[in-house]
């Protein structure tokens, strides 16, 4: 007979009841305050894992190694990285277990750490009270046999759906005075809870950033071309896409505009000597492949980006830097640049090669050839790749001559986004932000024959200031009986061609609706080792960092977004179409823009925005100099005397900062010349000469992690509205003296004074703010880290004002005359310097053109706005 299962209905003998008695006298470990030696109780093993039971070793807990810290992040999806973690309550545990000072810094720990810690363990102390005279007290067993109990037909029968619904409508009514009318719980109450300690966290960061990964993320980001509007580029967003949703990022998507690109036809580039005869030669253009000959479709050709297609023939003349001041000197000398072709080198007086197009378009040249000169960043430099960093005599620097300081993003819809199906177009020829004759950018080894063609034309150049490095040059301007030289620019011009923005975010918990954004860019003009292809990597590191720590139950107050941009190399198209599209949200949630375009192409640290100065400061006083392990960056930036300058132009930070107000810094690890925007910019350059550890790539990521970190969630928004202050009367001062400079008797100097009187009071008005979040630090730390919620309320209002300032100093209505896209009065970059920094831009592009009266216009309109705007700090 098969055995059969016991019957699951069987009946067992009662298992006895203990009395209260003998249930308490043998409560969990957890519960007793009374503890025999081999009993621990939850509180204790909570603190076990702290590591509070064992003795700390230089003054506080000694962080784990990289390697022995990553071992143990097998759990999570790491981009790029090669182990995980076994559970995210492991990594919680160990950034609980962080916990150090941090040097210098007064405020020491913020209080709402101390708060949510004692809230978190209240639970635990209330649960292991055992009162020693409760053995004495009536069980309740005993004291229900004691109770007379009424008839059954005198018992009262409540009806318990109405009792309920009574008890239901005092539990709502309590929690609704317990979030929101009682001081239990403060704004922060959805961090009360947490256990992260913020010094904890940035000691996580610092331990954790990953030299390997970075290493891993440029190795494949350089893998192949990405210029934008090409395959190269589409394929990147969706690596990036992907590397945001492993990290756990939300909202990650992509994000795309249709704008104007153009591309070089097959066949239809062309550099030569026509005539004499006897000089007839034609340029190579192309550089040398880098890699095997199966890569070769891989290799970007040489071209102008939003350059103007053209087949033109001219005398050739050279113009040194190709700027005005330059041309005007060939024209005091009687050089007749009418119908010629100029030829100009990279760099010097005029540094944006677009502005070195437009000026040689002015002076009546019919196209403009720039080469790359030995003398700025070649074998006069130092030893040319591949023996040494500098650019060989092949390389060439593309590059965009998209006339940015005129109109930024897409030159076809300034002022409004590049959406798919806009109808909106402006049109192509006679536009502000392209210039009107053809270009073609030039290895110095094709430069050579050019400059040799010269020999006897035009006026011997004598002054070493107006020659280059190029070897057996005899040095001559040409003129207008020089050889002729053929330029053809033929270029497939694209008005609605895709480009895709990656975007993700982590939502904030205090002011979800803020933002502090952090960006780079992910096309290049090949293959983009340093440009921008360290910068990737490395914030591709963040966001792995991030993700960990989201994974582990953390939150910021505020939100942060993440962006891989599109499109900047051509004219930073797709930060400012994603700024266009959102405009009144960046102005209105918009805290604090962080741009890395080239991460690291040297060893010297570099930053400008001088509002993040304190912050920036705390963020370097943390992390050292890999080459000096002694001192950190903040020693050496201050052993060097250096300051946070003013923005100017270049990356993606134009639109954020002189379209929305949004308080921007841009930064990196910068030095000696390298080969810029070629093809041997890669990630063998990187690897052998750029940063052959990736420990600047690291120390980057961790400088920019952390400020991360301290912009999205210090209670305080970590904005240094003195130095601000006292740097805008400077701008202030210096625009005085250089107006004065300018000015003649029959165009004497415009008022300046409400300028300058408006500066000042910006000056008392930032110290008087700053006043208050010192009076607000004292007051919570004096309440043992408690902040009530009508003073959590004050603190955001606070914030809030800090960040609007920047907003405040647009002139939304109007903007800069003839280039109205631009509405900071304060930052804009300089009309005929793309790169340098304009302080008050309207003021002096007036100045420029000899325009006083519009001069002193500006200068009055300055002076309203900024006055409003600081008044607006303290009101």
């Amino acid at each position: 007979m098969a055995d059969e299962k016991p019957n699951k209905y069987e009946q067992h003998d009662s298992l006895p009841i203990p009395t209260y008695e003998e249930a308490i006298s043998s409560r969990p470990s957890s519960s007793q305050s009374y503890l025999g030696p081999e009993e621990v109780s939850h509180d204790a093993e909570r603190q076990g894992l702290l590591a509070r039971d064992r003795l700390p070793r230089n003054n506080g807990y000694e962080p784990p190694t990289v390697e022995s810290a990553r071992s143990s992040l097998d759990f999570l999806p790491s981009f790029g990285g090669s182990s995980r973690r076994n559970s995210a309550e492991a990594l919680q545990r160990e950034i609980q277990e962080m916990d150090i000072e941090e040097p210098g810094d007064p405020n020491i720990r913020l209080p709402t750490s101390r708060f949510s810690k004692r809230i978190t363990s209240l639970t635990h102390s209330l649960s292991s009270i055992n009162l020693p005279f409760r053995q004495w007290l009536p069980s309740g067993q005993y004291l229900r046999a004691k109770i007379p109990s009424l008839p059954q037909a005198l018992r009262f029968q409540p009806n318990w759906i109405i009792v309920g619904r009574i008890f239901a409508i005092f539990l709502v009514v309590f929690i609704i005075w317990l979030f929101f009318i009682s001081d239990l719980f403060s704004v922060r109450s959805a961090r009360m809870n947490s256990m992260f300690d913020p010094e904890n966290l940035r000691t996580y960061v610092l331990n954790h950033i990953d030299a390997d990964n970075i290493r891993r993320n440029l190795q494949y980001a350089t893998k192949y071309d990405h210029m934008a509007g090409t395959e190269g580029s589409y394929t990147h967003a969706i690596w990036v896409e992907t590397a945001f949703q492993q990290a756990g990022l939300e909202r990650v998507g992509l994000e795309k505009f249709e704008v104007y690109l153009n591309n070089p036809k097959i066949g239809g580039r062309r550099v030569a000597i026509i005539d004499p005869p006897e000089l007839q030669w034609m340029a190579k253009l192309e550089e040398e492949l880098v890699y095997p000959v199966e890569w070769a479709a891989q290799q970007t050709p040489v071209f102008h980006g939003h350059s103007k297609t053209g087949n033109i023939t001219g005398p050739l003349v050279y113009a040194n830097y190709g700027s005005r001041e330059d041309f005007e000197r060939l024209a005091k000398e009687g050089i007749n640049l009418e119908g010629s072709i100029a030829l100009v080198r990279y760099y010097g007086t005029q540094a944006d090669r677009a502005l070195k197009v437009k000026a040689a378009q002015l002076a009546g040249a019919i196209g403009c050839i720039i080469y790359s000169d030995p003398a700025e960043d070649g074998f006069l430099k130092g030893e040319p790749y591949p023996k040494g960093r500098y650019m060989p005599d092949d390389a060439v620097q593309r590059g965009s001559v998209a006339l940015s300081s005129w109109v930024v993003g897409d030159v076809l819809s300034p002022g409004y986004a590049s959406l798919p199906g806009e109808q909106r177009r402006e049109p192509v020829e006679n536009n502000p932000g392209l210039v009107n004759i053809p270009s073609i950018p030039l290895a110095w080894r094709d430069a050579q024959k050019l400059l040799q063609a010269l020999k006897g034309h035009g006026k011997k150049i004598t002054d070493a200031e107006a020659t280059g490095g190029v070897p057996d040059v005899e040095w001559w301007t040409g003129d207008s009986g020089s050889p002729t030289v053929h330029l053809m620019n033929d270029q497939d011009e694209r008005e609605r061609e895709g480009v895709y923005n990656v975007l993700g975010r982590i939502t904030g918990v205090e002011q979800s609706e803020k933002s502090i954004i952090v960006g780079n860019h992910r096309d290049a003009w090949c293959f983009g080792g340093a440009d921008p292809g360290s910068g990737t990597a490395v914030m591709l590191e963040v966001v792995r960092i991030f993700g960990e720590l989201t994974t582990a139950g953390w939150r910021p107050r505020r939100t942060i977004e993440f962006a891989s941009w599109d499109g900047e190399e051509y004219n930073m198209i797709g930060s400012t179409e994603h700024v266009e599209n959102r405009i009144a949200d960046l102005r209105r949630d918009g805290f604090a823009y962080l741009n890395v375009d080239v991460g690291v192409s040297g060893t010297d640290f570099e930053a400008a925005g001088p509002i993040f100065a304190t912050t920036l400061k705390r963020v370097l006083d943390r992390v050292k100099d890999p080459q000096d392990g002694n001192r950190t960056f903040r020693q050496i930036w201050e052993a060097n005397q250096t300051t946070m300058a003013g923005l100017g132009s270049g990356s993606d930070f134009v639109a954020f900062l002189d379209l929305a107000g949004t308080s921007s810094i841009d930064m990196g690890f910068h030095g000696l010349p390298y080969p810029y925007h070629s093809c041997y910019d890669n990630y063998d350059w990187m690897d052998t000469y750029g940063d052959p550890e990736f420990q600047y790539h690291k120390a980057l990521a961790q400088i920019w992690a952390l400020l991360i970190l301290d912009l999205a969630d210090r209670p305080i928004l970590p904005f240094d509205m003195n130095v601000y202050a006292q740097e805008v009367a400077k701008y202030a001062n210096e625009l005085e003296k250089d107006v004065k400079s300018k000015s003649t008797k029959s165009s004497p100097a415009i008022n300046l004074t409400p300028l300058k009187s408006a500066a000042n009071d910006f000056v008392v008005s930032a110290k008087r703010f700053e006043d208050w979040g010192a009076a607000w630090e004292k007051t919570v730390r004096e309440s043992g880290g408690f902040e009530p919620n009508t003073l959590a309320q004050q603190r955001i209002a606070h914030n809030t004002k800090m960040a609007d300032f920047e907003t405040n100093l647009l002139d939304v209505d109007g903007g800069l005359p003839g280039r109205e896209q631009f509405k900071h009065i304060i930052f804009a970059p300089q009309i005929w310097d793309t790169y340098g920094t304009a302080y008050f831009p309207g003021v002096r592009d007036a100045v420029e053109e000899g325009e006083w009266e519009l001069a002193q216009r500006q200068a009055d309109k300055a002076a309203s706005i900024l006055s409003k705007a600081a008044k607006a700090l303290i009101s």
